[in-house]
């Protein structure tokens, strides 16, 4: 265990993140989302896992350490729901919740279609899979940067 750390990080995801740069992107996905022969296709190119939890306090435990990109519009991503693009299930409000909850604003969550959402997994930095149950808990965060100390 470490201080200040939620224990939900556990070491290969805490190297993964560590390792990722401005711009790398992660994907955070539920139980039914082909997670490891997408990850397979990732720079990392395995899986990681946060077993028997939800996305959302798998959210909270990512963003507690990893800044989204104030750079691009779309430093966070959700999948659409097929056939209703606009719908917005609970697991993806919950989701929202927890990003705004780190980053102190209402920060939109950017929808993707599916097919989209899963072409753009093969290229990001790591696929995280969650004990996720609930359809549609499948996002995509990228990671920005922390300034120096001012002195």
């Amino acid at each position: 265990m470490l201080k200040n750390i939620d224990p939900l990080l556990n070491a290969d995801i805490l190297y993964a993140l560590r390792a990722m740069g401005h711009g790398d992107r992660l994907v955070l996905c539920d139980t039914n989302f082909p997670a490891d022969s997408i990850a397979r296709q990732t720079r990392l190119g395995h899986l990681l896992r946060i077993d028997n939890t939800t996305t959302a306090e798998a959210a909270r435990a990512l963003l507690s350490v990893m800044p989204l990109d104030t750079f691009i519009p779309d430093a966070a991503m959700r999948m659409e729901i097929v056939g209703a693009p606009k719908e917005v299930p609970p697991v993806q409000q919950d989701v929202q919740a927890e990003i705004d909850r780190a980053e102190g604003k209402s920060w939109p969550l950017v929808p993707i279609e599916r097919m989209t959402f899963y072409e753009l997994a093969k290229k990001s930095y790591c696929v995280i899979a969650t004990g996720e149950r609930r359809f549609y808990g499948c996002f995509m965060f990228t990671k920005g940067v922390i300034p120096p100390d001012a002195r």
